[in-house]
This record gives C-alpha cells, structure tokens and sequence, in this order.
C-alpha cells in the first residue's frame, strides 16, 4: 500500500512538472504546427514480448485518431518536394513509416491504414523478402505498392552501416536498390539507416548510390533547412501505455525529446535495437 502511494505521488508530482512546463512556455512546446511528423514502427502484432511490435488494437486506436484530428499520410516525394521546392501539403500532413518489412505490416497494419484512408512508407530488408514467413512476400509488396504504399530500401540483411568498409556499404545500398526496382520495376529513392547507424561518410555514400533521402531513428521532428540525408523520425514502440506514449510523442515532440535527452544523460543510452 505504501509502495503503491509513492508510485502515485511520483505521478502526480510528474504530472504537475509537465502541465507546470507547458503552462511557463506555452505553445512553443507543443508541435502540432512546427514541423511534419515522420512515424517509425516497425511491427503490428499481438501476443508478442519485444517493445518493437505494437498491439493491433492500440495500433487501430492510433491510426483512428490521426483521421479524427484530420491528419492526411504524405509520401517521402510529397517530403521532399516541400523541404526542396517549398511544395504545398495537405493540412495536418504525417508520414507513416515501417522498418524491416514483416509480413503482420500486410496481415495486421495495411486492412488498419487502408480503414482509416492511410497509407504508409515500408523500408525492406530485401533478402528475407519471399525467403522468410515472418516477413513480406513480393506479391504483398506489389498489392500495396499498387494500393499507394512506398517502398524504400533497409539494406540487403539488416547490417549497421557504421560497422562495414566503404565498399561494403555501397554493395549494402546498391544491390538492395538494384533487386527491388527489378521486381517492383520502380525507382527505389528512399533508404532507411539499419538501427539507425550513420554517420557523415555514410550519408554521403547514400546520395552516391542514387537515393534521394534517407531517414534516422533520431528523435524530431522534419523542417525545412534539414539534411535530407538525415531525416529525424518519431519511434512509436509498444510501451505500459501505448496510447499515452504514441500521444505525447507526437503532439510533444520537442518536449519529449529533451526529456529523452535529460533521461540519457542521467540513465545512459538506450541498448534498445531498432
């Protein structure tokens, strides 16, 4: 009983900081308007114990309050056409991204985002494409294309970049582009960096193989003037309070993102792999 009252006054009392924060700054916390969000998930499945696969409920009950707060899904192209040329987008823009490709994205995420009018940007890991029952197939792959889903490239396995030389990076970038516009007979020009590893050099080697842009695991928001080589995005994991989580982070990017800061500096870094 005393245990459960401290946990409650640790509640409370983080609570009354937060609404204390937003109170003394304001709307200069709150980043529905500063920015377009750039969600990360990367699997939509039940029953499972990793923090990387979201509740298929909790996923719906997100996805139906970005239609309900009039949020419209925009592609890398839309992104980049408004970062480079000042292109218009919709009110409310968001775009939606999966890492690794599984095959719950089909089962599980697509009938959910197709529902909701959504659509999403899916990075593949692209030799366990058709190799592995845990990931997409081509056909899956080619029926959401068709439906206005984006593809883009996660490496041919999943290796961090930072780990491999010169000349294995570019093989990484240029095999997994080169295979999926053979079997998608599309151009491939959006990369995402495998657990997020990147550094100068290597952003440098994804323009070289021909992408166009390239998204991060780091935390924010995208606005103009960023390098489109490396792309903040919002990482949405499965958590005690999925919704909560998926809320704050998006409508409290800044905020959220010096508290994750401030929990870095005093805990350590995540060993969480992305």
């Amino acid at each position: 009983m005393v245990e459960r009252r401290k946990k409650r006054g640790l509640l409370l009392l983080g609570g009354l900081l937060l609404l204390g924060v937003l109170v003394l700054f304001g709307s200069s916390l709150i980043d529905r308007y500063s920015g377009v969000p750039v969600l990360n998930y990367h699997g939509i499945e039940d029953h499972e114990h990793n923090p990387l696969m979201l509740g298929v409920a909790d996923f719906d009950r997100q996805m139906a309050y970005l239609a309900q707060e009039g949020y419209h899904s925009i592609t890398p192209k839309q992104l980049l056409a408004h970062l480079e040329q000042g292109a218009e987008l919709p009110s409310k823009p968001i775009l939606i991204t999966f890492d690794d490709g599984y095959r719950n994205n089909y089962d599980n995420a697509y009938p959910i985002l197709k529902k909701y009018g959504l659509t999403a940007t899916i990075f593949l890991v692209t030799d366990t494409v058709g190799t592995n029952d845990w990931y997409l197939n081509w056909q899956q792959v080619e029926e959401m294309r068709k439906a206005g889903f984006v593809f883009g490239s996660h490496t041919l396995n999943h290796v961090p970049l930072n780990d491999l030389s010169q000349d294995e990076i570019r093989f990484q970038l240029t095999k997994s582009k080169e295979g999926m516009q053979w079997k998608l007979d599309v151009p491939i020009d959006y990369f995402a960096y495998p657990t997020g590893a990147y550094n100068e050099t290597v952003g440098e080697l994804v323009r070289e193989a021909g992408y166009k842009a390239a998204f991060t695991i780091d935390f924010g928001r995208v606005k103009v003037g960023d390098n489109p080589y490396a792309l903040d995005r919002i990482p949405i994991l499965k958590t005690k309070s999925p919704f909560y989580h998926f809320y704050t982070r998006l409508n409290f990017t800044t905020l959220m993102g010096k508290a994750k800061l401030a929990k870095e500096w005093v805990l350590g870094p995540s060993t969480l792999t992305l």
